[in-house]
């Protein structure tokens, strides 16, 4: 039922959805360009038309009081940002204690521009040996969906190449919040 629902509001609102899935149970699925706050309501409604159990991180301070039980049912784990205490490595080890994960991360962090992505989802997904499936929200034709699977190498700097000539022609609701798709260089 929550199904039709999504797919039904999605099309009454003029979204396409375009999925590919990789053919595992378990991997990261990150979602660009994030700039707006209708990115997280239009994402869960994407994800509803799937037969998936989605996991998503976000920020700590969007799970105080009853918003915690919320979110949390609806597969939101809670991030301290201001300290990283071996997260990819608890993460990765949720990876393997499981048969199905699907981990959803917004690698920019925030909505506002910023010049780097994090680089915490290709570690996570090296970390627990799964696939990195491209998801996007592109306003300018309206569309949303998983469309590219990329196997992590280890060479980060070749494979952020293929995730940022994929993201090059997608638009945000605000574009002008996008930044570029890179990397900080440690």
């Amino acid at each position: 039922m929550l199904n039709f629902f999504s797919k039904t509001i999605l099309r009454l609102l003029g979204w396409q959805l375009d999925i590919v899935l990789p053919k595992e149970k378990k991997f990261i699925l990150i979602g660009a360009p994030h700039t707006s706050n209708w990115d997280f309501p239009l994402a869960l409604l994407t994800f509803w038309t799937l037969d998936l159990r989605i996991y998503w991180i976000a920020k700590i301070q969007m799970f105080h009081g009853p918003l915690h039980y919320f979110f949390t049912a609806l597969g939101g784990i809670p991030v301290d940002r201001s300290s990283s205490h071996g997260f990819i490595d608890q993460i990765a080890e949720k990876f393997k204690q499981t048969e199905e994960m699907v981990l959803t991360i917004a690698p920019e962090g925030t909505r506002s521009k910023t010049r780097y992505w994090k680089s915490g989802f290709y570690y996570i997904a090296l970390a627990a040996k799964v696939p990195i499936c491209l998801g996007y929200i592109d306003y300018k034709t309206r569309s949303l969906g998983f469309n590219l699977i990329v196997y992590p190498t280890g060479d980060i700097e070749t494979d952020m190449k293929i995730i940022a000539d994929f993201y090059s022609n997608i638009k945000g609701k605000r574009p002008q919040n996008q930044g570029p798709v890179r990397i900080k260089n440690r």
